[in-house]
Order: C-alpha cells, then sequence, then structure tokens
C-alpha cells in the first residue's frame, strides 16, 4: 500500500508513467513503484526515477478499493495497490521499459488520455 504524502511535500510529488502512481521521490528511491517495481526498476536509483516518473500530472484519485470503484477501472488501476494516482500523466515510459512490454504481449498504453478505449 501506498502512503498519503503530507501537503508540505505535495509540490515535490512524481507521477509513474506506467501506472500513474503518485509517491514522493523518496518513497520510489526507497520501495519502487508498488505496482511495476518489476518492469520499472526504480528502487534505489535516482537516475531510473527521473526517467520513469514526472512531475506533470493533472487530477489526483484516491483509491482505496480498486476492485470496487468505477473510477479505478475507468483509469485502469483497478488491478493496483491503493494509493494516489494521476487522472494524467504526460510523458512515456523509457524505450527499454517499452520494448520489455512489447516482449511480454503487453501493449503500452500512455497515461495522457491519448489512446482511449
Amino acid at each position: 500500500m501506498a502512503t498519503i504524502p503530507p501537503q508540505a511535500r505535495s509540490k515535490q510529488l512524481r507521477a509513474c508513467l506506467l501506472c500513474s502512481i503518485i509517491q514522493h521521490p523518496m518513497d520510489f528511491r526507497k520501495n519502487g513503484c508498488p505496482n511495476c517495481e518489476e518492469l520499472m526498476q526504480m528502487k534505489g536509483s535516482p537516475d531510473r526515477i527521473s526517467a520513469c516518473t514526472t512531475t506533470y500530472f493533472d487530477g489526483i484519485i484516491s483509491v482505496i478499493d480498486a476492485e470496487a470503484s468505477w473510477v479505478a477501472r475507468w483509469q485502469r488501476t483497478s488491478k493496483y495497490v491503493r494509493g494516489m494516482y494521476a487522472v494524467r500523466v504526460k510523458g512515456r515510459i523509457p524505450e527499454d521499459v517499452e520494448a520489455e512490454l512489447e516482449s511480454r504481449g503487453i501493449k503500452y498504453r500512455p497515461r495522457d488520455q491519448s489512446d482511449q478505449d
């Protein structure tokens, strides 16, 4: 489960480019991404955090019970841990992560809402 950052640190928040969870950079560094660390490999890597997250995101939703939430289904976060998620994230994942997704047969869908169902 992701933690909710205090108000004073909110200007430093970053959103994961793959799952859109919002955390403080220190949380990404300490724990990695709680949803996609296997692919993103951010834990302990400031360079990887910079490449795989962004400060450019719009809107915040709080997901408490992801499986029961229509908003989580709409945002494609219903299988993720509870936490804060960006509604829209600007940027693309690094090429190596996109290649890994493709090799696993997973289609990458940017979180900027440019690829709507």
